[in-house]
């Protein structure tokens, strides 16, 4: 039996159908990850509706579940400690290593199922007796950036039905499905944060403190309310207002010192504090269980990202340095590093540190 991740969302529902119409049995289940009277903001009540109203139109069994406490373990509280710590966190891509391939899938195989199938923009295929990760067909929705940090074993249990299109045709064939969610708007970002500003909800869990704004020269231009709240690379949400003698251009945050909750910002949008070509990686994960051996690496270190060669270095057990052939910018520690072959996503890591001069 499969087991669906259904979120109620066009993707996970248009491959519930696809795995249905295969004659394989399946069912679905709703995951929930995050309490809204926490947050208040998580449509999980409407998208399990969805869900629901989609499995009934196909026939199947229907499951919730509701990982909250698994999520708060295993993902928000390294999400808060990262944030505490200076650093940029990417919680997508614990949530599907700790939940959606490691607690969702014990719960399906609980229930009976081998395999579980959801909507991700990925494929996958089985060679030399591994299973592979590969970039999903459509470039504008590959997620394989997000899915680094799954295992071997759980790849081998995961399906892809919607893997080989992209996104107009699994529109199209859901509406020709006649599946109620064919026209529902794609959801973005992190659930838990909904459509507040990070900062804003950051501050519940990390109390704000005021802290100087200055450029690479030291000269005081403003203040803010906790370096914590600000990225390498930022240019929104400075709170910059015009600068006697500043050009008429954005300004970015080139640096932040957390001991004296200092942000350093820059008009330079290219600034040396800016530019890294090394970089030293923990939480080192490789899908085949191994770290690759002999073929040329290409790495981007973040989704959007168009793939850099690069070569790797090991520094130890679980810590590598990667070398870019050309300058990164805005590498930003908390981030991931994504390492490709060609098609296949290899693994990847977590930036801990960089080469780019610290601004001070």
């Amino acid at each position: 039996m499969i087991m669906v991740a259904m979120s109620g969302g066009v993707d996970s529902s248009l491959s519930a159908g696809l795995v249905r119409d295969s004659g394989i049995e399946c069912a679905g289940m709703f995951m929930k990850n995050w309490e809204e009277d926490d947050a208040g903001e998580c449509p999980a009540a409407a998208d399990a509706a969805d869900a629901r109203a989609v499995a009934d139109q196909l026939g199947m069994r229907f499951f919730t579940r509701n990982f909250a406490s698994e999520y708060w373990d295993h993902v928000f509280a390294d999400f808060l400690q990262e944030y505490r710590s200076g650093r940029t966190p990417n919680p997508d891509i614990l949530c599907n290593r700790e939940i959606k391939f490691k607690v969702f899938l014990e719960h399906a195989q609980d229930l009976g199922a081998s395999h579980m199938a959801t909507g991700h923009y990925v494929r996958k295929r089985v060679r030399d007796g591994l299973h592979e990760l590969l970039r999903g067909v459509d470039e504008n929705k590959d997620q394989s950036y997000f899915l680094y940090a799954i295992t071997q074993q759980q790849l081998a249990a995961a399906l892809f039905p919607v893997g080989s299109m992209h996104k107009p045709e699994v529109r199209s064939r859901a509406h020709q499905a006649g599946l109620v969610v064919h026209a529902k708007k794609d959801s973005t970002g992190i659930c838990f944060i909904g459509e507040r500003r990070l900062s804003d909800f950051l501050a519940r869990w990390l109390p704000p403190c005021s802290g100087d704004i200055r450029d690479d020269s030291g000269r005081l231009l403003g203040q803010h309310h906790g370096a914590q709240f600000f990225t390498l690379g930022q240019r929104q949400g400075l709170g910059i207002g015009g600068v006697r003698g500043a050009m008429d251009a954005p300004w970015y945050v080139i640096g932040k010192d957390m001991d004296s909750n200092t942000v350093y910002v820059s008009q330079q949008h290219d600034h040396a504090c800016l530019q890294a070509q090394q970089l030293s990686l923990t939480r080192l994960n490789w899908i085949a269980g191994s770290a690759p051996a002999g073929q040329p690496l290409a790495a981007k270190i973040r989704y959007r990202q168009a793939d850099q060669p690069c070569t790797l270095q090991w520094t130890g057990d679980d810590q590598a340095e990667v070398h870019f052939h050309q300058p990164q910018w805005a590498a930003t520690p908390g981030q991931s590093v994504v390492f490709y072959h060609a098609d296949q996503c290899l693994g990847g890591g977590v930036i801990d540190r960089t080469d780019a001069p610290v601004c001070t």
